[in-house]
């Protein structure tokens, strides 16, 4: 079923260094012993799997979506240094994973004579940058496939500034080298410009996200990209990898990966105890006020109070979708309303509307066209790790919470033994 995964069984299993950051996968053959790399780079895929989990518990219960019910997980509904003891369920295996995923890459990227595998590889690294960037803010880069085990200066966090460029000259790449044409769930050229859209949308340069958001837009149906008719046939383990999916880290329950912990479904499904009732009553008003939403059911159970959005049955094998469609479409509309097309963000935001079957936005000017659009990635994307990061980037945390949350919350803390790892090279984010 998850045909990425055909050769990884022989590849890697556990690394065996001190730092997360120079880890190579002990039972990875040398870069010089090796005459084909798609095993590596189905490594490279393999360990975006312990991001999952962390990135839809970051998305969702940080925001004003879902609760924890059980200490210390409430830390995430408090906004203090209390995440710290977060490290061992979410940030490290969220660090740790991505880390190996880039290193992988980097021995793709380095040593493939494949174009097509060079560039899959830098859409991986350029997506687990784009993870960790969002999370933690400065991060370091490793853009080597062996690198020094004794010279700690590579651990040293890297402006954003110098993650964001390293991320878009990753993603360009791709884009270039890849076909748009989706191939068993893999990296295609429109999963990269869409996540190059993405990363100019968070980075505020909707010019630039205009024109990535708008290829994808414009041809994905030459692709065979399209909105699912039924919102509900989007999720759920028999509709992976749908017309709609652009993009996802796909899941199989009969490969053990790193994260040993509840699954972003089991969390958003109210499965786990910590957490048996996550549904915040603050989206249960937002499906409210959108009155006859299509989405309603398929998104919040109100007797639960949990989301039914990935369902209990077959829950081991649900694909983490990362990139689809109703994303790019909500996201070039934005960029389209804020470099001041208005009618055309409005024209883009009715598609999605309409399939939630909603009467067309009556938003006219642009900050009542912006807010709209906002209401509608909530409803649209509600449990699949947006919420948070879409309200940093807007500047909306304050407002759409309730609480003035300090900005240097609006990170997370890195994991403590990464710090202590380094003997102080990398340091902590403020106020952790």
């Amino acid at each position: 079923m998850k045909r990425i995964y055909v050769l990884l069984g022989t590849l890697m299993l556990l690394v065996a260094c001190d730092n997360d950051l120079d880890q190579f996968p002990s039972n990875i053959a040398s870069s010089d012993s090796l005459t084909s790399y798609e095993g590596v780079l189905n490594a490279a895929y393999f360990y975006q799997h312990s991001g999952v989990t962390p990135m839809a518990v970051m998305g969702d219960f940080r925001a004003d979506n879902a609760l924890m019910e059980e200490e210390p997980y409430p830390s995430f509904d408090r906004f203090n240094g209390d995440l710290v003891d977060m490290e061992d369920q979410f940030f490290g295996p969220f660090y740790t994973g991505l880390y190996k995923s880039i290193l992988s890459a980097n021995n793709v990227i380095e040593n493939s004579s494949s174009a097509t595998e060079v560039g899959e590889a830098k859409f991986l690294r350029g997506l687990a940058y784009f993870k960790l960037v969002r999370a933690f803010g400065d991060v370091p880069i490793n853009l080597s496939a062996t690198p020094s085990t004794t010279d700690n200066s590579i651990l040293a966090r890297q402006p954003v500034s110098a993650v964001y460029s390293q991320i878009i000259s990753d993603l360009d790449d791709a884009a270039s080298a890849l076909s748009p044409t989706i191939n068993n769930g893999r990296a295609s050229r429109y999963a990269a410009q869409g996540m190059l859209g993405k990363v100019y949308m968070q980075m505020g340069d909707h010019a630039s996200a205009v024109t990535e958001l708008a290829a994808v837009v414009n041809g994905a149906a030459g692709a065979g990209i399209a909105l699912q008719a039924n919102f509900a046939d989007i999720f759920g383990v028999d509709n992976d990898l749908n017309s709609e999916i652009i993009y996802a880290t796909q899941i199989s329950g009969s490969i053990s990966d790193e994260y040993g912990f509840s699954e972003f479904w089991s969390w958003s499904g109210g499965l786990d105890t910590k957490s048996l009732a996550p549904l915040d009553p603050d989206l249960v008003a937002a499906f409210d006020a959108s009155e006859g939403d299509l989405r309603r059911d398929v998104t919040i159970n109100t007797e639960l109070m949990a989301s039914p959005k990935f369902p209990q049955t077959g829950g081991p094998e649900h694909d983490w979708i990362e990139l689809r469609l109703a994303d790019v479409i909500l996201l070039y509309a934005e960029a389209l309303n804020e470099t001041g097309n208005t009618s055309g963000a409005l024209d883009q935001l009715n598609k999605i509307r309409t399939r939630a079957g909603l009467a067309d936005s009556t938003a006219g000017s642009q900050a009542e066209v912006r807010q709209a659009i906002a209401d509608e990635r909530r409803l649209e994307l509600a449990f699949e790790g947006h919420r948070w990061f879409d309200l940093v980037r807007t500047g909306t945390v304050n407002a759409e919470m309730g609480v003035s949350v300090p900005s240097q919350y609006h990170l997370f803390p890195l994991p403590l033994s990464e710090v202590l790892a380094s003997f102080g090279t990398i340091t902590q984010n403020d106020g952790y």
